[in-house]
């Protein structure tokens, strides 16, 4: 009797710190970017895996050096935020929580997001015209030819200067 009851004790003690480990939050904060990669994936255990393109500036080369973030998603609903975001490109603010332990059910990172805000407007990737290779959204449109009179010589246009940011 004695031993089963130093069992049960132990086995107490073993899910407590077990608990502790995995649902007590080591920290949390706030990290903001564009989402580069988010999928469904895993063997048994299905979870969403997502990666932030955090960007960034290397002080030591002095160039733009990307920083990536990895982090888990549980909620449902914030995988369909963050889904959201990647199809139309927006910018967004990932609010997470740091676990001390990961458990293969719960996702492959430690960084597990809690709440999804989106920082800017939509804008399909290859579209905007203030970056090289942006295209202008939709189609050219046509010029009608106009009927010429005599009396007025043909009108040339002369292309726009175009300034450089560069």
């Amino acid at each position: 009797m004695r031993g089963l009851l130093y069992f049960l004790l132990f086995l107490l003690v073993v899910f407590g710190i077990l608990y502790a480990l995995t649902g007590w939050s080591y920290s949390d904060g706030e990290r903001a970017g564009t989402v580069s990669k988010f999928s469904r994936r895993g063997f048994i255990f299905k979870t969403y895996e997502g990666v932030l393109n955090v960007g960034g500036f290397s002080g030591e080369t002095g160039s733009l050096t990307p920083q990536y973030f990895d982090f888990s998603v549980k909620d449902e609903a914030v995988a369909g935020q963050i889904t959201q975001a990647v199809k139309t490109g927006q910018r967004v603010t990932l609010h997470y929580e740091e676990k001390i332990l990961k458990l293969p059910w719960n996702g492959d990172t430690k960084y597990y997001i809690t709440s999804v805000e989106i920082v800017g407007p939509a804008t399909p990737y290859g579209v905007n015209p203030n970056y090289p290779g942006g295209q202008q959204q939709g189609y050219p449109q046509q010029q009608q030819p106009q009927p010429q009179t005599q009396s007025q010589p043909p009108v040339q246009q002369q292309p726009a200067p175009v300034d450089s940011t560069l």
